[in-house]
């Protein structure tokens, strides 16, 4: 399994906490979950200074340094560091279930120590075959249910109640970085069979593109290309919460 994305993702978060004192998220884990792969995607960037930066004239290091905070850190850095805000006020009231969907090599069920939250991280089998052996190599003990689904199906919310999530349990859930990669259509049929399963109360956290198409923007869309991985949904980022009182089928347009 070779995700691309969801490195360059893990990569982003694992720069920034190594090399700024002070921080806008801070992952502890990343660098160490990534392995030799840190060093390599680092390499591989560095030599495409001349994509990101054409009109760039210093150091390496100089040109790693604005590539990450320009093209690759500000929506990784700001969506996680608002999810997981928002997830800790969630737990001060009453949320013990947390469901990553499409979580990647998010690491916070390797950070959390708070054993009354359960975490479910739900991903493709392969995807998440992988993060088990990365932990293991690297010697991280998660407190993560992992949960092998395809989110493009129904099929996902059998999987997540026989790895004991329970419905009528407060939950939050985060949708990271999903919607670029699905139609409109598909991330509303997905909306929708998450809203089926969650108790009134639960909240999901969500970022989605706007119309606002900036250079940077361009520039993702094109490495997740390469990567293919394609983008089916506009540029830009938003940020958006949503609680489950009102909150129904009839409420997703």
């Amino acid at each position: 399994m070779d995700n691309m994305t969801a490195k360059v993702s893990c990569f982003a978060r694992a720069y920034h906490y190594k090399n700024y004192d002070k921080h806008i998220f801070a992952d502890d884990k990343a660098a160490v979950l990534l392995g030799d792969d840190y060093d390599k995607i680092a390499e591989s960037m560095s030599q495409g200074i001349s994509f990101f930066l054409p009109d760039f004239h210093g150091s390496r290091e100089d040109g790693l340094r604005l590539i990450v905070d320009r093209q690759l850190s500000p929506s990784v850095l700001a969506r996680n560091a608002f999810c997981e805000n928002m997830l800790c006020k969630a737990m001060g009231e009453g949320c013990v279930q947390y469901l990553i969907f499409a979580a990647g090599y998010d690491t916070f069920g390797i950070r959390n120590t708070d054993h009354s939250l359960s975490v479910f991280e739900l991903d493709l089998p392969e995807m998440l075959e992988d993060k088990t052996a990365r932990q293991k190599k690297a010697g991280l003990n998660g407190n993560s249910v992992f949960v092998p689904c395809d989110l493009s199906g129904d099929t996902w919310k059998d999987a997540l109640r026989k790895s004991g999530f329970t419905s009528g349990r407060k939950t939050f859930g985060s949708l990271l970085g999903i919607s670029y990669y699905l139609e409109k259509e598909d991330f509303r049929k997905l909306l929708m069979a998450i809203v089926d399963i969650l108790s009134v109360g639960s909240e999901i956290c969500m970022d989605y593109p706007t119309d606002d198409e900036s250079k940077e923007t361009k520039v993702n869309q094109e490495l997740a290309s390469a990567a293919q991985e394609w983008m089916k949904a506009p540029a830009g980022v938003c940020y958006c919460m949503a609680r489950k009182a009102g909150f129904s089928r009839e409420s997703i347009g």
